[in-house]
């Protein structure tokens, strides 16, 4: 018996940091939405009490430090399941990437472990858990396109964008998110305007969405990683109609219409940057199958 999920990346159209609280997170305020790029989980019962984590990607821990193993061992502890599991995670979302595969893949475990160890549990309850694991997963545990406050863990349900094309460049460089929080300057930011996006959004205003794409990390990010500031302008210069990095980084996004130009931009994008795709939209729910 196995159970198949899928867990797909997500972009952020705005993303801003409010202030630092008290428990030492950030206050932010963002609108993510998923789209078609997904690793995928399989879920596989054990003779044995243990979590397994197997995968051909050798950047994936197969430890506690795997967001995935952490959903796994929360169930486990929460709801006194004696049972093991293996989960084989196929990557195809970049690793360290500002796109919340780890977390997408924590989330696809609770749904999946949700059916095989049938708890029933609402994907209310299962994204409550996923905020014990990471801040992105009570997002991912939805999927389509939301609003996300807090420290990222309160979720409204918003409209989803209209149908475009997304082409990701993701440079060869690692950043850290803690990093990049200890370098930004709230007093000196430029913060998004997220009821515009919102409205955007539900007007399925595709201009307005490209108009007021932000992310107050970036600036910040750019300043550490010249190479994200190289990749925004070559997307600009090929024809995106709008440009921004997701989360902390170091992928840049570029939204388009035409696949003809996706296509072009894709193209010329290959000659700085290893890592490209070009993919939809996706906004909606997540099959949960």
């Amino acid at each position: 018996m196995r159970f198949l999920e899928k867990a797909p990346a997500k972009i952020n159209l705005a993303l801003d940091v409010l202030y630092k609280r008290p428990d030492q997170y950030h206050e932010v305020d963002m609108i993510m939405t998923t789209i078609d790029l997904s690793d995928r989980i399989e879920l596989s019962p054990l003779r044995t009490d243990e979590i397994l984590i197997v995968s051909e990607n050798r950047f994936v821990p197969s430890d506690h430090r795997n967001l995935a193993f952490q959903a796994a061992q929360v169930l486990k502890d929460m709801y006194g399941i004696r049972e093991g599991v293996e989960i084989y995670i196929e990557k195809q979302i970049p690793v360290a990437a500002g796109l919340a595969g780890g977390s997408s893949d924590a989330a696809a475990v609770l749904r999946g472990l949700n059916r095989l160890w049938q708890l029933d549990l609402s994907l209310e309850e299962l994204a409550d858990i996923g905020a014990r694991i990471g801040s992105d997963v009570s997002f991912c545990v939805h999927g389509g396109t939301a609003r996300a406050t807090g420290r990222g863990e309160k979720i409204e349900k918003l409209p989803a964008p209209p149908a475009c094309w997304v082409v990701l460049a993701k440079p060869t460089i690692g950043v850290s998110t803690q990093a990049i929080y200890e370098n930004l300057n709230l007093d000196q930011a430029s913060h998004p305007d997220i009821p515009a996006m919102i409205e955007a959004l539900k007007q399925e205003d595709y201009q307005g969405i490209c108009d007021r794409v932000g992310n107050v990390l970036e600036p910040v990010t750019v300043q550490l990683h010249s190479d994200v500031q190289q990749i925004k302008e070559h997307m600009h210069e090929f024809g995106a109609d709008a440009v921004l990095m997701s989360g902390s980084g170091p992928t840049v996004f570029g939204l388009v219409q035409h696949e003809s130009r996706a296509q072009r931009i894709y193209n010329g994008l290959r000659g700085f940057c290893d890592e490209v795709y070009v993919v939809r939209m996706l906004g909606g729910r997540v099959p949960l199958d």
